[in-house]
């Protein structure tokens, strides 16, 4: 490889002529810049921009997030999904202002220490808002990464993360760490991407062992993919005559922790889907009775990372709601002021309240 000063000419000067304009690069506050990086997490930048901008608008700063309640939070998470993130939002934010680091941590031992952050976060919040030299090691650097060292090694393993950091430690510039590591991230993000890549006209070829070697397309590697479980979860949505609803909140350490949810009951047998009236409505009522004796059903197949999830949401029209503990009853109007699975989310799109009235996925 040719010599480190070299490489970083001629990345920051690609990145000067192709950089986005975003918002938290235009600043060095870091409250602002650990609320990007975690709403980015494992998020497109497209999707996440309204979300950081709401964020921003509604929690100014860390104080203001702490004192939020974990609901208010929740909801205005709700539709960016892994829902942990929020939570270790909240709970980071609260552990910042009991130990008196306002206005933010300074230390990269601080800000390690805070739910939800792991060496990437850390890194980036220590380089971008005090320049400090740290790398920042997030899914586009390790695939630029193991391209320039041609290193098959899979990057999510504990030995390729030690690895591939210490490539990023080798690479990084001591003098302006903050330069570095945007330029890094963004060629990462806009050229030398998964597919797509001109490696003939690549500002960084001359520094590329995969490129010299021919195999950019192969890399980086990951280790093989878990065998997904399958889950069958089968949720009741109550609607009486005057649109009331049940509710319940999960409370375990399971998926969607702390999201409200309509009555739920997981089985352990697949779903036999019933076809769907075009226009999708609710059952309607007339003198308290249903106009369509038959539940409607709608199907959907959910994965996450270890799970497959099938989910049937299962529409009864009841004169009175039912007692089912830990449930409790709302208005359909309701809904919107609690925080809700994407999944649940897409289930009331499809199927709008009898009045037309709607909760609507985020932007």
């Amino acid at each position: 490889m040719e010599t480190k000063a070299a490489l970083y000419k001629a990345l920051t000067r690609w990145y000067e002529a192709n950089k986005r304009v975003l918002p938290w690069r235009e600043t060095d506050d870091p409250y602002r810049i650990w609320l990007s990086e975690i709403i980015l997490q494992q998020t497109r930048v497209q999707q996440g921009m309204d979300y950081y901008l709401r964020f921003l608008s509604r929690f100014p700063d860390v104080r203001s997030l702490a004192e939020a309640p974990e609901d208010e939070v929740l909801l205005l998470w709700q539709g960016l999904g892994y829902y942990s993130r929020a939570r270790n939002l909240h709970k980071a934010a609260q552990m910042i202002v009991s130990q008196g680091w306002t206005p933010f941590p300074k230390t990269f031992e601080q800000v390690r220490s805070l739910p939800g952050v792991g060496d990437y976060t850390a890194g980036a919040i220590m380089s971008f808002a005090y320049d400090e030299p740290y790398p920042a090691v997030d899914g586009n650097v390790y695939r630029v990464l193991s391209r320039l060292y041609d290193c098959d090694e899979p990057f999510d393993t504990t030995a390729g993360k030690k690895r591939f950091r210490e490539f990023a430690w080798e690479l990084l510039s001591r003098d302006h760490p903050r330069l570095h590591n945007s330029a890094l991230m963004e060629f990462g993000a806009l050229y030398c991407t998964p597919t797509g890549m001109d490696c003939d006209r690549c500002p960084l070829r001359a520094f590329c062992l995969a490129q010299s070697r021919g195999t950019a397309e192969l890399l980086p590697v990951r280790k093989p993919r878990p065998t997904l479980r399958d889950r069958y979860l089968l949720y009741t949505v109550y609607l009486t005559p005057d649109n009331r609803t049940l509710l319940h909140q999960r409370d375990n350490n399971d998926i969607w922790k702390h999201l409200y949810e309509f009555p739920l009951k997981e089985v352990s047998y697949s779903f036999e889907e019933i076809p769907l009236r075009p226009n999708g409505h609710l059952p309607y009522f007339r003198g308290g009775v249903s106009e369509e004796p038959r539940a409607k059903r709608a199907l959907y197949t959910h994965v996450l990372s270890h799970q497959r999830l099938h989910v049937c949401f299962e529409t009864k029209a009841v004169k009175t709601l039912p007692e089912i503990e830990g449930c409790f009853a709302i208005s359909w109007d309701e809904l919107q002021n609690y925080p809700l699975s994407r999944l649940t989310l897409k289930y009331l799109e499809q199927f709008p309240h009898p009045n037309g009235a709607k909760k609507s996925l985020p932007e």
